[in-house]
């Protein structure tokens, strides 16, 4: 009974002490709340040394339960505010704790307790989030405890196969210190200069030993948990900047030992394979460590001795990669590989570009050993290793996806010029990136060794390479045609396949192949000469090859994502690049086309009747939701005059949304929230649709105004901001428009009633249906009351044009708003109210939306 209460109090003060007393946090359960906004009616309780000795106390004689509970409000203890003290307040609550924390690690049988050993990992972390390092020296047990603490996080690190994610608070701990050591004022000695070298030594020497333990009995590696390894790495590289020589000295040594031991054991005669698995598995981890020493640099700390070191590790790395290199084809290692893409990207934002002077002595080093001696000469080492793994590595797909990553990063960033002229204009590349690109780098084929989603990094592929074409390009269509000649000779072969009895998976996996290498040719080309070409090129004779393939391979998700996605990528007028010239009717000729994609899709994806829960996404909201986003993109993209269509007889624009409707009612309300990206598709197309084509929805039928309402009315209250935000804008454009209808009506002259008939309909709708707006009014003044909003802007366009279109409503809706409030606060509450209404004219809308 007694442990059952301990428990019940426990839980109730951690819940005290865990409350968001301000209303800051918009999820309570994230740990990144590091300070507790404590009431300054509870600092008497604060400043009590027994308040701390009692929680410290029940720790250390509770059962592990109760105790992990006690160590949880100490962590919410050593995070209340600063300002809840004054500076020598501060400074003795502060060695209240440091006592504790020496009386735990003096002490730490508890410890062994998981639960325990989490709590109190947060607890040390919390430590240096609240206090600064230069207050945390001037306590007097100090020195003891921070070698203590350096002892449990060594202990910790060694013991790699318990508790990965404590670790992140120990790392956290001791990154904070050492960022801290340039602004100490004080006298008093850190001593982090001994102690974090010796975390630095325990991290990599702890990593490098798991390894045969992981590979012989078959453990979770983990390197295979590339979030944490990268964050843990992050953390590791700011420690180890403390005193750089001592780290860097063990990692010179550790690496030559390795890679040592590595090449007697491929030159031996009996090779092992195990050995060299094992052997392989360190050197991963060595080439992250000098990765992360590398990506560590810091301007205004960095010395030329620093860079010289950092010049003493890349080197061996880049002779690494040579000896990799040499074994291939016959053998590859797949965590060596990425590990030494993540260096040449940490090489590459430390040391290539234009804010780092040429002169740098990282270079120095590596000048001497391999010859490379300025940031163009690493450019070609790093062309050199993506066409070798392109060209070798194709059936990795980690790899090869790491590898056009790096090379999509190398292409948006500095240096462009550089990659063109110096290493592009290389005949051999010339060859190699243009007419025998299948035949050098396999997963451009169409085989059937590959699965399909390996194809989709040829995206990623042709976005990089038509960027290093646009540095050159200008207005050079023969240089456009000739870049382009692939996909016409295979776009040429696809069309006579068409026209015959043909293979279907042959032309299947072709034509993905085509429109994901052609989506990232579009993503490239954001200028509107260039963006011209790509349309010429593919229109008429190649688009006409999409369409049929919709028709025909309607039911395969695999086929019509990357074509719907191609489309989509085609209507986004980014940077302007749509804007033809004013006598081209490429706009036009551009959406009908779209128009005639998305009624394709969409009536037979509605044949396909009803779909099972698992089905249902992936066979048919999927591809709705890329419809809906292509012709969202089209409706905003300024590039077509919608109102041309209809006085020229032209459907197209009226199939599209009568497709747009079809599709729409197969979908259930359920569905389009609980999916995010068709609700992320859908709603912003609403919004579209409200704001210019408000002509269109007042003649919909009544069930699917219900319908459009009801899907508005469920987004208001949807987690997600883009939803509930365009929700809120459609719901005001429709409700403006009927108050200017209103406004009309009320005119009474000729001309007025005219005009006016377009929104009779959808006025009478809304009298039939009063209900549907009140319900929204009242959904939009319970979240600004009681909810935590994070769009009021947004909720508050559409709430004046509600109110004025129903006053009597509304005068209802506050009545039981106040009444519903406890005594004290219906006064306040009712004031609020005059407050909102307050030098608001009754019936101008537009003028006093804002006030």
């Amino acid at each position: 009974q007694q442990q059952s209460l301990a428990v019940q109090l426990l839980k109730l003060v951690l819940n005290c002490l865990n409350f968001d007393f301000i209303g800051n946090s918009a999820d309570e359960s994230a740990d990144d709340l590091c300070t507790v906004q404590i009431p300054t009616t509870w600092r008497a309780i604060f400043l009590e040394p027994e308040t701390l000795d009692l929680f410290f106390d029940l720790y250390h004689s509770l059962p592990p339960m109760l105790s992990q509970l006690a160590l949880s409000c100490l962590v919410q203890f050593a995070s209340a505010r600063r300002s809840l003290f004054s500076n020598p307040e501060r400074a003795k609550y502060l060695g209240n704790l440091i006592k504790g924390v020496k009386r735990i690690l003096e002490n730490p049988q508890g410890l062994s307790d998981p639960g325990n050993y989490h709590e109190f990992c947060r607890f040390l972390a919390r430590l240096k989030t609240n206090y600064q390092l230069g207050e945390l020296v001037m306590v007097k047990e100090y020195p003891e405890v921070i070698q203590l603490i350096a002892n449990f996080t060594i202990t910790s690190l060694q013991h790699w196969e318990f508790t990965p994610n404590s670790v992140h608070y120990l790392l956290t701990l001791w990154q904070r210190m050492v960022a801290s050591v340039p602004f100490v004022k004080t006298a008093e000695p850190h001593l982090l200069d001994t102690y974090a070298p010796e975390i630095t030594k325990a991290y990599i020497t702890s990593r490098l030993e798991c390894v045969p333990v992981v590979i012989r009995d078959g453990l979770e590696d983990p390197l295979d948990d590339t979030a944490t390894v990268f964050q843990q790495l992050e953390q590791l590289c700011t420690v180890s900047r403390c005193e750089y020589e001592k780290s860097c000295t063990l990692l010179v040594q550790l690496f030559d030992q390795n890679a040592q031991n590595y090449q007697k054991l491929l030159h031996s005669s009996s090779r092992n394979p195990l050995e060299i698995t094992v052997q392989e598995g360190r050197l991963a981890w060595l080439v992250y460590f000098v990765g992360t020493f590398v990506g560590g640099r810091l301007t205004y700390t960095s010395t030329d001795e620093h860079d010289a070191m950092d010049g003493e590790l890349s080197c061996r790395v880049f002779q690494l990669i040579s000896l990799m290199d040499a074994q291939l084809p016959q053998s590859s290692n797949e965590k060596v590989e990425l590990a030494i893409l993540w260096f040449l990207d940490q090489f590459r934002k430390t040391y290539v570009g234009d804010q780092l002077q040429h002169t740098s002595k990282v270079y120095a080093r590596i000048s001497e050993v391999l010859g490379i001696t300025d940031d163009n000469h690493v450019l070609e080492t790093f062309m050199t290793k993506i066409v070798t793994n392109l060209k070798y590595r194709g059936r990795c797909e980690p790899v090869i996806s790491r590898t056009l990553q790096f090379l999509n990063d190398l292409s948006v960033g500095y240096p462009f010029n550089c990659i063109w002229h110096n290493i592009f204009e290389n005949n051999t590349l010339k060859i190699n990136m243009r007419s025998k690109l299948i035949k050098h780098f396999p997963f451009l084929g169409i085989s059937d060794n590959y699965s399909l989603s390996d194809l989709r990094c040829r995206t990623v592929f042709y976005t990089a390479l038509t960027r290093l074409l646009m540095v050159d390009l200008g207005e050079d269509e023969d240089e456009f045609e000739n870049f382009m000649l692939p996909l016409t000779v295979s776009f040429e072969s696809l069309t006579q396949i068409l026209n015959s009895s043909f293979e279907q998976e042959e032309a299947k996996r072709m034509l993905i192949g085509l429109a994901r290498d052609l989506r990232g040719i579009a993503f490239a080309l954001n200028t509107k000469t260039s963006y011209t070409m790509l349309f010429d090129w593919i229109y008429p004779a190649y688009i006409s090859v999409l369409q049929r393939a919709i028709e025909l391979w309607y039911r395969d998700p695999a086929c019509t994502t990357p074509i719907l996605k191609l489309m989509a990528e085609f209507m986004q007028n980014r940077s302007q690049r749509l804007n033809f010239d004013v006598s081209s009717p490429n706009g036009i000729l551009l959406f009908r086309e779209a128009s005639k994609m998305i009624c394709t899709y969409g009536n037979q994806i509605l044949s396909l009747g009803t779909l099972s829960k698992d089905q249902v996404y992936p066979l048919k909201l999927k591809g709705i939701s890329i419809c809906y986003s292509a012709l969202k993109s089209a409706l905003c993209g300024n590039y077509v005059s919608f109102g041309v269509f209809k006085l020229y007889g032209d459907n197209h624009f009226d199939n599209v949304l009568q497709a747009f409707v079809k599709m729409l009612l197969s979908v259930s309300h359920s569905d389009l929230l609980q999916y995010r990206k068709l609700s992320q598709s859908y709603y912003p197309l609403l919004e579209c649709l409200t704001q210019d084509h408000m002509s269109f929805i007042t003649t919909l039928e009544p069930r699917v105004l219900i319908y459009i309402l009801t899907s508005i009315s469920e987004g208001l209250t949807a987690v997600d901001t883009i939803v509930s935000s365009s929700c809120c804008a459609s719901l005001d454009y429709i409700v403006t428009y009927l108050f200017k209808h209103l406004a009309k009506e009320g005119k009474k002259t000729l001309r007025c009633r005219d005009v006016s008939q377009d929104g009779q309909r959808l006025l009478h709708f809304m009298q039939q249906n009063p209900e549907v707006l009140q319900q929204m009014m009242s959904i939009l003044l319970n979240t600004i009351i009681f909810e935590d909003c994070r769009n009021q802007w947004s909720v508050s366009r559409p709430l004046l044009g509600l109110i004025l279109l129903n006053e009597k409503y509304f005068s209802e809706l506050r009545a039981t708003l106040i009444t519903s409030q406890p005594d004290n606060k219906r006064e306040v509450l009712d004031q609020c109210f005059r407050n909102l209404m307050e030098g608001v004219e009754q019936n101008l809308l537009v003028k006093n939306r804002d006030r």
